[in-house]
């Protein structure tokens, strides 16, 4: 049974930093492209951040492009998503998700695997 669980979230000032992580199990980590997605109240799910299994490549939504980074941690079965200079419209429920295609990493339907989520709530 595959389980990603996410961890890390929590209330922060604007301009502070976070670093979630999600800790999978029950699949063959390193062979899995993993992405984080977040939602905000009412808004669609959107993507944040992809990286491929090798952690070569690394993909980011142009809104946090220089202020969060995605690594990986494949001993650990671990993905992480580093989170600095948070703004307000960075609120929302944090998800992290895993598939074994990287062509439209930047897509939902991409993922075949996705977590409970974590929330992140940043406040001006």
């Amino acid at each position: 049974q595959v389980q990603l669980v996410e961890s890390g979230g929590g209330l922060v000032q604007a301009g502070g930093s976070l670093r979630l992580s999600c800790a999978a199990s029950g699949l063959t980590f390193s062979m899995y492209n993993m992405g984080w997605f977040r939602q905000a109240p009412g808004k669609e799910r959107e993507f944040v951040a992809a990286i491929t299994w090798s952690a070569g490549i690394t993909h980011y939504a142009d809104s946090v492009k220089g202020r969060f980074t995605i690594s990986r941690d494949n001993a650990k079965n671990t993905v992480y998503l580093q989170m600095n200079s948070l703004k307000p419209e960075d609120t929302a429920v944090y998800y992290c998700a895993g598939t074994r295609r990287y062509t439209g990493a930047t897509l939902r339907s991409s993922y075949d695997y996705w977590g409970q989520g974590t929330q992140v709530t940043v406040s001006s």
